[in-house]
């Protein structure tokens, strides 16, 4: 079972990083976070991955008085999506013809929801922008729409002023990865521990999100 869950994380967190960097090529769009993360990458000369994983770790110290703990998928996150996405950017080539961009989309964020879903499944600690949302419920009180929607709508609006890529890809990715992951989520379930309690199926399936 350890083998399993181990497998399921890292293929999950190196799809996740390659899901980035083909919404990346499709330059339609990007879900908020990333939003953030290409805005910081065009005012400050480093990789996009880099910038991922310095958000993670300034994520994870924001965690030191919500008192969450994080665990090996936690730290994962953080390493191996920066990586991966960074080489997938490396590997893959700019994207010209919308027709070829809208299938790259499409594909990706059906790719992130698979990673997504073998992330979670995988039961190993959240990834630090997810247990930032959850550690503020927790602690706040407030509902997990309302926590989430306000970390979303701060990081979206500043990736955005920062000259982040914000477009139909954005909406797509919103709207899309909710029900895709639900869809997906029996395919697992059974074989991986991540979504065989009932709360917190409903809470990792809010959270939508491994980076």
């Amino acid at each position: 079972m350890l083998l399993r869950r181990l497998t399921a994380l890292y293929v999950g967190l190196a799809l996740y990083g390659l899901s980035m960097a083909v919404m990346i090529r499709a330059g339609l769009g990007l879900d908020p976070w990333d939003v953030f993360h290409q805005g910081v990458t065009l005012q400050v000369p480093i990789s996009f991955g880099l910038v991922v994983a310095i958000t993670g770790v300034a994520v994870l110290l924001a965690w030191i008085p919500l008192r969450q703990m994080p665990g090996l998928g936690t730290v994962s996150n953080v390493v191996v999506i920066a990586v991966t996405v960074d080489a997938g950017l490396w590997l893959l080539p700019d994207l010209h013809g919308l027709p070829l961009r809208i299938g790259a989309m499409a594909v990706a964020v059906v790719i992130n929801a698979v990673a997504t879903v073998l992330y979670i499944g995988a039961g190993m600690g959240p990834g630090p922008r997810d247990g930032l949302m959850t550690g503020l419920v927790r602690r706040t009180g407030w509902p997990v729409w309302a926590v989430r929607t306000g970390i979303e709508a701060t990081v979206l609006t500043t990736g955005f002023i920062l000259g982040g890529s914000v477009g139909i890809g954005t909406l797509v990715y919103a709207f899309g990865i909710g029900p895709l992951i639900q869809l997906m989520i029996p395919f697992v379930d059974g074989h991986l521990p991540g979504f065989r309690e009932p709360e917190s199926t409903v809470e990792q399936a809010q959270t939508l999100t491994a980076a």
